[in-house]
């Protein structure tokens, strides 16, 4: 598809469109005057500030829809049923390009901007997986694309909010409720320690809940009255790790006893486990779940309790799209790196000698081609959007080598004007990818030939968590 995808990339324009030098149309215009990095740098460090978790970014959601309404965008509010979730409209008919912007903070991930680290507030929230960033940078895209259809161009431009990425599925729901139908082609980011797009799927997943009921005795004094809820859930663990030979290689289980007990000398009238399953297909998750269930009631029949679950979220695996991520590559070629003032180079270098590494600042501003037939171990619920129309990830390096994501480098990083250079960057290539799109609509017809490839054209996407309301509360306390 590659092939193809060249072959098409950057075709004559349609009839009636003049042929213009991206880099002096007026989105980059936009998004390269001095003004408006203020204007980002402001509104990420103010995300980075609120650092909100899932289902709670009552105040980041804001500041972003804001920003979109005031440059005239509609905004709908609420979607899915969730109040932080929105859509900000641009534009009328055909194409729709959506671009898809988070919010949420990581529990226990607080953070400041020095160069040790140094949480704001012990225990709470912080922004080390770069989502201040992740909303912003799609924002500052979105914006950018406004200002080239308000010259006259036909087209929509769409960017979703939402909420809860960090293990609340937020995605997952918004998919179910339709909220992506409709868009013909979908843009996608995430922060990290490099500059690329990438062919990289990930695993579906299901997070599920299992909580085992049983009945409290004094421990001591007369054990034999009671049920025991954390024996119901050793019992289901040991099943599950011995099933573990008997699925398949590429699946992947891992738990947590969220709930053990209050004290030794109680028997557990409550206990819970928190299970993930992952496989890089999803019907493949789905069997391994219908499998835990079973080891899950043979526990509780086994010691005289009785079993509860709940399917907190679920995420397909992410389909990739090589047509879009060749236009997407094209546009970062045309941007090109993050690149880092010595005073900016100085902070980081500061940043890696604190942590034991070897000072290395040049992946901020080298480049990839597109990455094909990559892998990755982990899930999103960006999984979910892909199976409703063709869709390309990339990433912008918003933080120094060897230290990742879910890190406190990335959380003091990203809260500087390194993480707002980073984000313009990204404004820039979805910018440049949605207009590119616009104006070639043989290459969106490429690009739903080879989705539907993969797909096939009789696709019904069917939620992995049911029918259920999203787990407004999963991040309540943490």
């Amino acid at each position: 598809m590659i092939a193809l995808a060249l072959a098409v990339l950057l075709a004559l324009p349609a009839a009636g469109r003049k042929k213009v030098n991206l880099l002096q149309s007026v989105g980059i215009r936009y998004l390269s005057a001095p003004e408006t990095f203020t204007t980002y740098d402001r509104l990420q460090k103010t995300i980075h500030d609120y650092a909100e978790p899932g289902y709670l970014e009552y105040k980041s959601s804001k500041a972003i829809a804001d920003h979109l309404a005031a440059n005239g965008f509609t905004i709908e509010w609420g979607v899915a049923g969730i109040p932080t979730a929105f859509i900000a409209t641009y534009g009328s008919g055909k194409p729709v390009i959506g671009m898809l912007g988070e919010y949420d903070a990581l529990p226990g991930m607080s953070q400041d901007t020095s160069t040790v680290d140094h949480p704001l507030v012990e225990g709470a929230c912080g922004h080390a997986c770069g989502h201040n960033l992740l909303g912003t940078g799609p924002c500052a895209g979105a914006v950018a694309t406004a200002q080239w259809l308000a010259e006259g161009h036909p087209g929509t431009v769409k960017y979703f909010g939402c909420p809860a990425e960090e293990g609340g599925g937020g995605k997952a729901y918004m998919t179910r409720a339709g909220c992506f139908n409709g868009c013909d082609a979908i843009l996608d980011w995430h922060p990290g320690d490099g500059n690329g797009v990438s062919l990289t799927t990930g695993l579906a997943n299901v997070r599920v809940n299992f909580t085992f009921h049983g009945i409290p005795s004094h421990a001591g004094v007369s054990p034999w009255e009671g049920r025991s809820a954390l024996d119901a859930v050793e019992s289901f663990n040991y099943m599950m790790n011995m099933m573990r030979e008997h699925v398949p290689m590429e699946a992947r289980i891992h738990y947590i006893i969220s709930n053990g007990g209050q004290a030794p000398n109680v028997v557990p009238a409550t206990a819970q486990v928190v299970y993930y399953i992952r496989h890089p297909k999803a019907e493949v998750v789905m069997d391994i779940f219908a499998r835990a269930l079973k080891a899950a009631e043979g526990a509780a029949m086994g010691t005289g309790t009785t079993m509860t679950y709940e399917i907190v979220n679920g995420n397909y695996e992410k389909l990739t799209n090589s047509v879009i991520a060749e236009v997407m590559n094209n546009s970062l070629q045309m941007v090109g790196g993050v690149m880092l003032d010595e005073r900016e180079k100085a902070y980081c270098a500061e940043i890696m000698r604190n942590s034991g590494w070897e000072v290395d600042l040049s992946n901020f501003e080298e480049y990839d081609k597109v990455v094909e037939n990559g892998f990755s171990g982990g899930s999103s619920d960006v999984g979910n959007v892909s199976q409703m129309a063709p869709l390309s990830s990339m990433r912008v390096c918003t933080c120094v080598k060897h230290a990742g994501l879910h890190s406190w480098q990335q959380c003091t990083i990203g809260g500087t004007t390194i993480g707002t250079k980073a984000l313009i960057n990204v404004g820039k290539i979805f910018y440049l990818t949605a207009v590119q799109l616009m104006n070639s609509p043989k290459t969106l017809e490429a690009a739903w030939a080879e989705y539907y490839a993969a797909r096939g054209h009789d696709f019904k996407f069917v939620p992995l968590m049911g029918d259920r309301e999203p787990p407004f509360d999963y991040c309540k306390g943490k």
